[in-house]
């Protein structure tokens, strides 16, 4: 059989499909490394400034039998180990007594400085909040954007009321693709909230694969509208 030419019509066809499906095949790869690289590097670098130099000073100790000390590598892997253990440390402490009462002074202490306090009690607020319902409406939700036709997924964070209606508005947390630390925030009434029965968990995945990761169905339109 005939060879193709390798600037035929078919040859780069073939060629275009071979270069799609290994995009497709190395890119979730890719994403998944970055992100725990990401993690890896963010959780070794707090306990690098004072693992890399016992770490030194043990290989320069015994550098016949411990100088693999010094290696990068072997410097990140204790990091990370460090604070692995340091984290499941501070979460068993905190489920005692005198865990809550360093809690409450720290928290106390933070109160005091004016920036740090703003970042901190923001922070916590939104990761108590994230775990438990707001009460009138569903956590995850979906908002008409841009327009009715068409939504977006979206965390309900808080429900307040109107000054001077009392309508319930919702303060609603609308997460990126696929980078859900990004986002914008939207004040929507709560009638105008299309309820889902997802959970946080199942809305980030959503997220995350950019919609690849989803149930068979979902709610799309208020009841109100049909």
């Amino acid at each position: 059989m005939r060879a193709m030419p390798p600037d035929s019509p078919t040859s780069r066809a073939s060629l275009q499909k071979l270069f799609l499906t290994g995009l497709l095949t190395l890119l979730p790869i890719w994403l998944t490394w970055v992100v725990v690289k990401f993690v890896f590097v963010l959780l070794s670098d707090i306990s690098k400034p004072w693992v890399e130099p016992i770490s030194q000073q043990i290989a320069a100790s015994f550098p016949q039998s411990l100088g693999w000390f010094n290696g990068l590598w072997v410097q990140n892997t204790i990091a990370l180990a460090a604070t692995l253990v340091f984290i499941l440390a501070v979460g068993a402490l905190t489920r005692r007594v005198i865990g809550q009462r360093l809690l409450g002074w720290f928290e106390a202490l933070m109160m005091r400085i004016p920036l740090a306090s703003t970042i901190y009690t923001s922070a916590r607020k939104l990761l108590d909040i994230l775990q438990t319902k707001p009460g009138s409406t569903q956590r995850v939700v979906l908002v008409d954007f841009p327009h009715r036709e068409m939504k977006s997924v979206g965390l309900v964070t808080r429900v307040i009321r109107e000054e001077g209606s009392g309508r319930e508005l919702a303060a609603v947390y609308v997460p990126t693709t696929p980078n859900p630390t990004s986002g914008y925030l939207e004040i929507v009434p709560v009638e105008l909230l299309t309820p889902t029965d997802w959970t946080v968990d199942q809305a980030m995945s959503f997220i995350i694969s950019g919609g690849a990761v989803a149930p068979e169905s979902m709610p799309f339109t208020r009841a109100g509208d049909r």
